[in-house]
Parts: C-alpha cells; sequence; structure tokens
C-alpha cells in the first residue's frame, strides 16, 4: 500500500498517510522536544532517534507514516501502527505525533482513522490499540473523535525506568466502520 487517504473533511483539511522512508528522520527531531515528549518520559538521546528511524523504515509487522495534508502535500506529523503482544493476545498498537503549528485541528484524529484503514487492511488482528498517557488530554480526544472505546488503565515503562500510567483505547477493526 503507497499511502492512506483519510477523506473526512473539516477545518484542517483532508490528510494522507505517506510510508516511512529514509529521508524522514528529520521529522522524529522536530517531534523529540520536551513540549511534544512530556506524556513519554522526556526527549531521546539522537542514538535512540537513529535505532528508532531504522526501525520506522524497516517496520515490519505494520507501518510507519508521515502524516501530510491531501491539499500541497505539507508534513504535519507522524503515525504508524505495529504489532504487541496485549493480555495474551497479538494486537495492534498505534501512536501518533502532531507538529506543534498543526496541531487542534483534528489531523490526528484523522490520520488515527486512517491508519485504522491500513491496519484493517493489513491483517490478521482484530484490534487497535492507543495508550496514550491518563494526563494527556489531547491524545485521549483523539482517540475519542477517532471512534476508540476506553477499555481501562495500565501501567507502560517507557523509555525504560520511566513508567506511565495510561488509558488503554481499543478499536475494533472487524467492524468496519
Amino acid at each position: 500500500m503507497d499511502g492512506v487517504e483519510e477523506r473526512a473533511s473539516g477545518e484542517g483539511g483532508r490528510v494522507c498517510l505517506v510510508p516511512w522512508a529514509e529521508g524522514d528522520l528529520w521529522l522524529l527531531r522536530r517531534t523529540n522536544v520536551p513540549e511534544m515528549t512530556a506524556h513519554l518520559g522526556g526527549p531521546e538521546t539522537e542514538e535512540r532517534l537513529a535505532v528508532l528511524h531504522r526501525r520506522y523504515v524497516e517496520s515490519e509487522p505494520g507501518r510507519m507514516y508521515r502524516i501530510t495534508l491531501a491539499d500541497g502535500g505539507e508534513t504535519v506529523g507522524s503515525i504508524g501502527y505495529w504489532q504487541r503482544t496485549w493480555r495474551g493476545a497479538e494486537v495492534w498498537e498505534t501512536g501518533w505525533a502532531v507538529l506543534s503549528e498543526f496541531q487542534r485541528r483534528g489531523l490526528a484524529a484523522r490520520a488515527a482513522r486512517a491508519v485504522a484503514q491500513a491496519a484493517r487492511a493489513a491483517g490478521p488482528h482484530r484490534y487497535l490499540h492507543a495508550f496514550p498517557s491518563v494526563g494527556h488530554a489531547a491524545s485521549n480526544a483523539v482517540c475519542r473523535r477517532a471512534g476508540f472505546t476506553l477499555i481501562g488503565q495500565a501501567d507502560f515503562e517507557y523509555p525504560m525506568g520511566h513508567w506511565i500510567r495510561s488509558n488503554d483505547w481499543r478499536l475494533d477493526l472487524k467492524r468496519g466502520d
């Protein structure tokens, strides 16, 4: 799949998901700032960014994307889905980052709906989960607007040595909404 487009329109416009490529390390660096990583334990080292970038380029199973505006192609953030074992079952997990200057336009929710389409098409897992920090109001609102259901809370260690209390949001990919 070359890309995915969320066809919902609105104030922020439509978004496209463009598969992550070699030249996209700049985007990881742009989102690796204190105000965008506060709910994830803070910025990563340059070495860790290089590892993440390599994983994003090679992401299998799953895929990482740059979020672009459908009109004009300007990059506004990143999103992806990847496989994880959660409570004894294989599921897809998603996460996103929208550049500060593009926040509060509904773009992350549009991208989350588009990544759900991509995860659904990729199969084989029934559920797509998102685990934003309980204190991250904006990301929790994205989950709600994108159609996820709040299941409960869970604790995650990310990065190593830093525990985060997260909400467990789940989207049923077999419902086909």
